[in-house]
């Protein structure tokens, strides 16, 4: 299987809000949702599990994180880039 014709996978940028597991981060990352009955637009915020292999995010930092197979029970996303690192 080439890179050709391989599904592009999922790409979310989102913020660190845990990395006290080892390898591990928890990424939180807010979505603009229209409400199907009130047409209002609601943030929803989803907690990803990425696997950090360099133990090297912090807590605050803005990262990009990408599809990839399955690490462990709930980890399937993993460091791409990190956008900004917290102050």
């Amino acid at each position: 299987m080439t890179e050709e014709n391989r599904n592009a996978r999922k790409v979310r940028d989102g913020v660190v809000v845990s990395n006290k597991m080892a390898k591990t981060a928890v990424v939180a990352v807010v979505e603009r949702v229209r409400h199907p009955k009130y047409d209002k637009f609601v943030l929803r915020t989803k907690k990803l599990y990425v696997h950090d292999e360099a133990n090297d995010v912090q807590p605050g930092d803005k990262v990009r994180v990408m599809e990839t197979r399955p690490m462990s029970k709930l980890k399937r996303w993993r460091v791409v880039e990190i956008l900004e690192r917290a102050k």
